[in-house]
């Protein structure tokens, strides 16, 4: 396998891919529980402090073939903070915006997302991002345990997120009283998403959008 690919730039984020669908844009609050019926304004890119790296972060020869990464800088210690919806997070529209696989769409999902196992072959492995949820902790101040601290795809792969980039990835608070795991209503929100998507129910841009603009909030709309 070559390096042949490098890591999308602004055009594989959530906000430039779905702003091309409405003439204006707007997020909700997420106090309101309302999911988003237009696009949300333009976001980071790149997580503040963060840094390009020094090598190709995917190598890919095409949609679900099995791919190489290397740990991707973090950003700034301190820089990103947690949004709340009631009892749950959101994360820092300006770290973690979301970012999607370019190489996901509407067009490919049959052999893509709703392909049985297809997920398994484009996940990082764990000594990639063992390091990078240290670093992605530390940037939002996340001083609770790992092993109920989940280092989350806020668009999740199951949508088509992208799987290593820093603006998809945050450590996702999950330390309630009594909690054991990291599952969490948002993990059965990325399921039923993709069950929609994949049924011919909702498109692709429209689950992207709304899980990232508001996770707590889809959940409320799609069950």
């Amino acid at each position: 396998m070559t390096a042949g690919r490098t890591r999308p730039t602004a055009a594989a984020t959530v906000s430039a891919l779905v702003c091309v669908l409405a003439a204006a844009c707007g997020q909700p609050s997420a106090a309101t529980g309302t999911p988003p019926t237009t696009t949300p304004a333009p976001v980071a890119t790149t997580a503040p402090g963060a840094t390009t790296s020094s090598g190709p972060a995917v190598l890919r020869s095409g949609p679900g073939a099995l791919s190489v990464y290397t740990v991707e800088p973090q950003p700034t210690p301190g820089s990103c903070h947690y949004r709340w919806d009631g009892a749950d997070p959101l994360p820092d529209p300006a770290c973690t915006p979301g970012a999607v696989d370019p190489q996901v769409t509407q067009a490919d999902i049959d052999t893509t997302i709703c392909h049985r196992g297809w997920t398994a072959t484009i996940r990082p492995p764990e000594d990639v991002t063992s390091a990078e949820k240290r670093g992605s902790a530390e940037a939002y101040g996340y001083t609770g345990p790992f092993t109920t601290g989940e280092y989350d795809h806020l668009v999740p792969l199951e949508l088509g997120g992208d799987p290593n980039d820093p603006a998809n990835l945050w450590v996702e608070p999950n330390d309630h009283p009594g909690a054991t795991s990291t599952s969490n209503g948002k993990d059965a929100l990325e399921n039923r998403l993709r069950e929609l998507v994949c049924a011919g129910s909702l498109s692709l841009d429209t689950a992207r959008l709304a899980i990232a603009t508001n996770w707590v909030a889809a959940a409320a709309h799609y069950g």
